[in-house]
């Protein structure tokens, strides 16, 4: 199988590394550096702006699409340049060739769903964001399964929950505290690899949304306490919502995420017979807890 990965950063440098053994993969960045950081995980690096379909032409003939693409952190228009436009422009591109690839895996986030009070979201649930944000990212897994089905190309949408694993721990901010109450849906990078992979090797789920969470929501507090008891420290002083609230001035978008709650179900996933590395954080943070240790022994 021949893959190509556009925006290969933090999971997608990971999927190359677990596709390369085994199959062609090329990872697409706009930047030297990123191509070289691409080159030094093994595989081929090509350097394209999604941003710029004419630079698509770089990028060879492939099976697979995966588009693990990231806005850098910024607003919605930006988010709206790479995750629907950026999107559109490369199936368009693709698809018009004349070798087109049969199946395209876009990478979104829970964060489509919006506010569920805690309870638990599938694939069933209705999407409905809060954020300007979040509705583009809506928009792009429309964009991700339609607009490819009428370029002759399967869409999957791989929905993420908040990805960790190195260089994403975040030890100290869950140690420091204070701790905002609520769930936190995670799944560790190796693993939101992993189920990209083994949708393209399995043949699985094309056409669908796919939810791509770990085995356990975390109740923040949970979490946090764990964590300091594993690293040795005193647990991190907690609050509520509430006390949150009040005691920062917050942005219209910071007070919804606040508000935001409900638990990932990873049921549909582990039906198709994903196997997690990191089935729980308590697997997925145990290097970062063991190296912690040996700095702060």
């Amino acid at each position: 199988m021949r893959v190509a990965i556009l925006g290969c950063g933090y999971v997608g440098l990971e999927l190359g590394r677990q596709l390369t053994p085994s199959h062609e993969v090329w990872g697409v960045r706009r930047s030297a550096e990123g191509r070289n950081a691409i080159e030094a995980a093994g595989f081929e690096g090509v350097r394209a702006d999604l941003t710029d379909p004419d630079s698509l032409g770089a990028i060879p003939d492939v099976d697979a699409l995966v588009f693990a693409a990231s806005s850098g952190g910024r607003g919605a228009s930006a988010a709206r340049r790479i995750f629907v436009e950026g999107l559109q422009g490369a199936i368009d591109h693709f698809g018009a060739r004349a070798n087109a690839p049969d199946r395209l895996v876009y990478t979104s986030s829970t964060g489509v769903y919006g506010d569920h009070g805690g309870e638990w979201v599938d694939e069933a649930t209705p999407v409905e964001p809060t954020t300007e944000k979040t509705r583009v990212l809506a928009e792009a897994e429309r964009v991700a399964i339609e607009s490819a089905a009428d370029a002759g190309i399967d869409g999957t949408v791989a929905r993420f929950a908040g990805l960790y694993g190195p260089d994403r721990y975040r030890l100290d901010r869950y140690l420091a505290g204070p701790v905002t109450e609520g769930y936190l849906n995670m799944v560790h990078r190796d693993d939101a690899a992993g189920a990209l992979a083994y949708f393209l090797e399995a043949d699985l789920a094309r056409g669908e949304v796919v939810l791509v969470a770990d085995d356990e929501p975390a109740a923040k507090w949970t979490f946090a306490d764990w964590l300091a008891t594993e690293c040795g420290v005193p647990e991190p002083a907690k609050r509520t919502k509430a006390e949150r609230l009040e005691a920062d001035a917050l942005s219209e978008a910071a007070r919804r995420r606040i508000l935001t709650s409900k638990r990932c179900s990873n049921d549909y996933l582990r039906a198709l017979g994903y196997k997690f590395a990191f089935p729980t954080y308590r697997e997925g943070y145990r290097a970062a807890i063991d190296a912690y240790r040996q700095q702060n022994r």
